[in-house]
């Protein structure tokens, strides 16, 4: 019973942090009460989830000396200071991307390796199926906040009123859920993998890392520009809206199928995953009628969620479940530095083109790249010897 309550806990804490990605839904209002251009909203995402990857290295290291449930608490704060910064302030860019691309990314990063952590901790026999479960709920908090964002929106809410309930409600709620965390125990005694400068030559890392870069940057571009995407395409706001939703949904439920998935097949699912990505990204090209335009969101939601969930299986299956919280971070840096690449590379080829049809081949195209890279890198890795170092150079 005790493990399933931390499991609900952990969706909880990720329903809570997931609400980055609705940022989109944020964006035209933005645009129209503060002038925010197409690049200046692209880098307010791309911070948060740069800075959330960040966080997130730093705060894996120090995982099991503070405790899951402290660290979580403290994310909570810092999550919910970030909005209510951002939303205290007149709207000046500057002031939007400290609060919300600095302060609410480090609360991210804080907050969401614990609730993965712990649950594969509890889960060891498991770890694909209940990382994806524990993540999903990272993918359905934006399809809940973009709901809700739509409404506020329509009901006369500015922006930055909506950033101030959303400071408030989210840091309790995640306060609350935290209470819950704790790990079942000390980790299992297992060989440690290579450390410092070592551990970026091993192929098996390279491999993770290179496959999540792809994979992320893909699905990162488009979902911090799904609605305006859908606006060019001259569909309502409300299909854009639900067009952020679908793909929300999407995810979350491709976080649980892929992990089922990769239980069942192994790390074969890593390379089938992207190159499933990639493809459902062209259907994105395709915004000439609403129904299929959510459509396609949905598909291509459901393959960018396995990023969540099968690399951080791969580092439990290759370098054993109690090197999660020190090496899955680092894995993650991938999706950092994606994070600002992608939208910012989406904006900015929208304010050159003034369209997005660019900027979604481009997406294809890098996670295309991303599953040859998996599956080129899981030969290489197999017939290379794996490299050693001396101590870690963190």
């Amino acid at each position: 019973m005790q493990r399933i309550l931390i499991l609900l806990a952990s969706v909880g804490i990720q329903l809570a942090l997931g609400g980055v990605y609705a940022w989109s839904a944020f964006v035209p209002a933005l645009r129209a009460d503060h002038e925010l251009t197409g690049w200046q909203a692209g880098l307010i995402f791309g911070t948060t989830i740069s800075v959330f990857t960040i966080t997130m290295l730093l705060a894996g290291r120090r995982l099991d000396r503070v405790g899951p449930r402290r660290m979580a608490m403290l994310a909570a704060l810092v999550y919910g200071g970030g909005y209510l910064l951002a939303g205290s302030t007149s709207g000046e860019w500057p002031w939007l991307w400290l609060g919300i691309g600095v302060f609410t990314g480090i609360g991210i990063g804080m907050g969401y390796v614990c609730p993965l952590t712990t649950c594969v901790r509890w889960y060891p026999d498991r770890k694909g199926m209940v990382t994806g479960i524990a993540v999903a709920g990272f993918g359905g908090g934006a399809m809940i906040l973009a709901e809700v964002v739509e409404l506020l929106v329509t009901a006369g809410w500015s922006p930055l009123r909506i950033f101030r309930m959303l400071g408030w409600v989210l840091a309790g709620f995640v306060m609350l859920c935290a209470s819950v965390l704790r790990f079942p125990g000390p980790a299992p005694e297992q060989a440690p993998p290579p450390r410092g400068a070592a551990l970026w030559r091993d192929p098996r890392f390279l491999r993770l890392f290179m496959g999540m870069f792809g994979g992320t940057f893909g699905g990162l571009l488009v979902i911090g520009h799904l609605k305006p995407i859908a606006l060019v395409a001259e569909l309502s706001s409300q299909a854009g809206a639900f067009a952020v939703s679908a793909f929300a949904l999407g995810n979350a439920a491709g976080r649980i199928a892929w992990g089922t998935l990769y239980d069942r097949y192994g790390y074969r699912v890593v390379t089938i995953s992207m190159a499933f990505l990639s493809f459902s990204l062209i259907g994105l090209l395709d915004t000439g009628v609403a129904w299929r335009f959510i459509g396609a969101s949905l598909v291509a939601g459901f393959g960018f969620g396995a990023c969540f969930v099968v690399y951080a299986a791969e580092v439990a299956s290759t370098f054993g479940v109690g090197q999660v919280g020190r090496l899955y971070p680092k894995v993650f840096l991938a999706y950092g530095v994606a994070g600002i690449a992608g939208p910012f590379l989406g904006g900015w080829l929208y304010d050159l083109t003034n369209g997005y049809f660019w900027p979604v081949c481009t997406a294809v195209l890098v996670s295309g790249l991303g599953a040859v890279t998996t599956a080129v890198g899981r030969r290489r890795a197999m017939a290379s010897p794996i490299p050693t170092g001396p101590a870690d150079l963190r």
